[in-house]
């Protein structure tokens, strides 16, 4: 039955993540979890492809646990990218600006590396998503930094939200993604560990 599926065959199933949107995805699998999540220094090796680097993080950030028998770990990044330039979560409302006005009237990409591990087994991935923006104004970017305050929200935007609706003209690949976790995938790798 499906929903014996779901429920990870006694499995304790642990989102290595403090993203809430991260947390709502997962949850919409209708799976149990828990959330433990740690700091840390998100810097990556020169030379890796972008690809390489959300997977690196991923991975990085599933080396602080150690699943026991019964666990299952999911720990993610997600990058956003333009002419190869990776954009990080802005600090400033300036930076968020500088990030928006890149993205404006361009396609770049959402990367999201993840990493499902458990006591004898590890899997990582990644799934991209081509974003397309249209022209945004002055005027939509100050909104919206001053309504949304995307500081948590690598490239300065999250797709889910108002900057989303009006300036998005079309994706390619998983919308999920985008928002932090390609559950599609997610849910497809975590039978398998089952």
């Amino acid at each position: 039955m499906l929903k014996e599926k779901l429920k990870l065959k006694g499995k304790k199933l642990i989102l290595g993540s403090q993203s809430p949107r991260r947390k709502e995805l997962l949850a919409s699998l209708d799976v149990d979890f828990n959330i433990f999540a740690k700091e840390l220094d998100e810097t990556y090796p020169n030379g890796l492809s972008n690809k390489e680097v959300a997977e690196y993080l991923a991975n990085l950030k599933s080396t602080f646990f150690k699943p026991k028998s019964n666990e299952i770990i999911i720990t993610a990044d997600t990058i956003v990218c333009i002419d190869k330039e990776i954009l990080g979560k802005p600090s400033t409302k300036i930076e968020a600006s500088h990030m928006l006005k890149k993205l404006s009237d361009k396609t770049h990409e959402v990367i999201t590396g993840v990493s499902i591990k458990s006591m004898t087994n590890k899997y990582t991935f990644s799934d991209t998503t081509s974003v397309h923006f249209g022209k945004l104004t002055h005027d939509e970017i100050v909104y919206y930094i001053d309504t949304y305050k995307p500081y948590d929200k690598a490239g300065s935007y999250g797709i889910q939200e108002w900057i989303g609706q009006i300036g998005i003209k079309k994706i390619e690949g998983s919308y999920f993604n985008v928002m932090g976790l390609p559950v599609h995938r997610v849910y497809v790798e975590l039978l398998k560990f089952c």
